[in-house]
């Protein structure tokens, strides 16, 4: 990937970068998914310990979406209205 001047056409700068926020919901979405389902089969299993620690990752993924759907709505507000992409 070259190192220079932005491609024409995009919206980011090296100022004013856009932020992944939509991706960032969607992985933390998925995080949340598969700790907990790993956490009840590891209880299952009787490995409690394992199970409480993939537990407090899956509480980590609820506060993180938290903060992008608070953040993702700051920028609803403040910009034009329109719909962001994935990446933006």
């Amino acid at each position: 990937m070259p190192i220079g001047a932005q491609p024409p056409g995009r919206r980011g700068t090296v100022e004013e970068p856009y932020s992944p926020l939509n991706l960032r919901l969607i992985l933390a979405a998925f995080g949340f998914v598969v700790c907990v389902v790993l956490a009840v089969l590891l209880f299952r299993a009787g490995w409690a310990v394992p199970g409480w620690l993939l537990l407090a990752w899956a509480a980590v993924a609820v506060v993180d979406m938290v903060v992008v759907q608070l953040r993702r709505r700051a920028r609803k507000r403040a910009g034009s209205g329109r719909d962001h992409s994935l990446f933006e």
